[in-house]
């Protein structure tokens, strides 16, 4: 019993120093502007997120901070492998609340279909988005975005939403292996959000060679 004891206290010890180690280098990569140790970070803010988002509250953190930081990162791993992918296997997937409260557009089984009423600013950017035979989804949510992936398979993807929502969906494209890259919206909310549309137009026709110069998708 005493050995097993001693074996949970060092295994502990050795999380908690991993993870103080993770947590450093995020915050100097942070006040920096700069990836230190990106394969290391990634893997760490996975495998220790809630103890590092605790010792981030200890420290009086904002945790948007923290999650923004996630995406950045994980956009900056990606960035590469995206590039490198051809614009017509490429899809966008955007979501609903960036509609107006007025959208005329009907709930299909591939998400809302943009009629150009040009009542919000979905109308005036998705030939843009479109170009090269780029995919584009307008979605109430996660299922749809799993579902179009599987009946289009695309070879990566860019979704935008809230910091959290872009989070999870980051996550959820490392778990099917697909390469995603996120962009967050300038507005929360569930109704009539905005979002800087450069932005995305930057990540969507990134190709080899050129760098993320958005790299404060997530703001």
């Amino acid at each position: 019993m005493l050995v097993l004891g001693y074996a949970v206290l060092t295994a502990v010890l050795v999380l908690l120093t991993y993870a103080m180690a993770i947590l450093v280098l995020t915050l100097i990569s942070i006040r920096r502007g700069r990836f230190y140790f990106p394969r290391l970070i990634k893997p760490g803010l996975i495998i220790v997120e809630g103890l590092l988002r605790s010792l981030w509250r200890a420290l009086r953190l904002d945790d948007k901070e923290l999650t923004s930081f996630a995406i950045r990162l994980r956009n900056q791993m990606n960035h590469g492998k995206f590039c490198n992918v051809p614009m017509e296997r490429r899809a966008i997937f955007l979501p609903q609340c960036l509609r107006s409260a007025k959208c005329p557009a009907d709930l299909t089984t591939e998400g809302l279909v943009c009629r150009r009423c040009m009542r919000c600013d979905i109308g005036k950017a998705i030939d843009q988005l479109e170009e090269d035979g780029r995919k584009v989804f307008i979605v109430p949510g996660s299922t749809f975005i799993k579902r179009m992936i599987k009946a289009y398979r695309p070879q990566a993807i860019v979704g935008v939403g809230c910091l959290l929502e872009v989070k999870e969906g980051l996550e959820m494209a490392d778990g099917i292996d697909m390469v995603a890259m996120g962009v967050v919206t300038s507005k929360d909310g569930c109704v009539e959000t905005t979002m800087e549309w450069e932005k995305l137009l930057e990540v969507v026709r990134l190709v080899p060679g050129d760098p993320l110069t958005t790299v404060s998708l997530a703001s």
